[in-house]
Parts: structure tokens; sequence; C-alpha cells
């Protein structure tokens, strides 16, 4: 089964996170199949960039999402696209 999960990276008391695609069974710092965006808690306000596409292609394939990539893609909704007048 595959999860969009969290994976930390940085230095000690700096935390990093990259949100990826992985098998549920890997360790949480394991070959992702996908990095799928970036969280980093320090900046304020705290900084997620997600590629909402690569998202909607994962989980229409059966990817589950972790609770706080469930939070993080509440609260940073996809911005639909301006038209072009």
């Amino acid at each position: 089964m595959l999860m969009i999960r969290l994976a930390r990276f940085g230095a000690k008391k700096k935390p990093f996170y990259r949100i990826v695609v992985i098998e549920k069974e890997r360790a949480r710092n394991g070959r992702a199949l996908e990095v799928v965006g970036h969280y980093n808690p320090l900046t304020s306000p705290a900084q997620v960039s997600l590629k909402h596409d690569r998202l909607e292609h994962w989980t229409k394939s059966g990817a589950q999402l972790s609770e706080t990539v469930q939070r993080l893609l509440e609260a940073n909704p996809a911005v639909p696209a301006e038209p072009v007048a």
C-alpha cells in the first residue's frame, strides 16, 4: 500500500520535511517513489509547497494520506488557475 507522508530532513533541532509517496512498510526516510512537496515548520508562517496535480494523481491511484499531510492539504488548498481574458 502506498502512503503520502512526511520524511524528516535537516539538522538536529532544525527539521525540514519532504512530502513523499512511499510504500507504507518502508522506513520514514527510506527511498521514496516521488517527492510531491516540502514543509518547513520553522519559518513564520510555516512554509508549505505542494504539487497538487501529483498529489491528485497518487490519491486516485490508491495512495493514502497521513493525518499530518491531510491537515496540510486542508490548510493549503489548490488555487484554481485564472482564466485568461
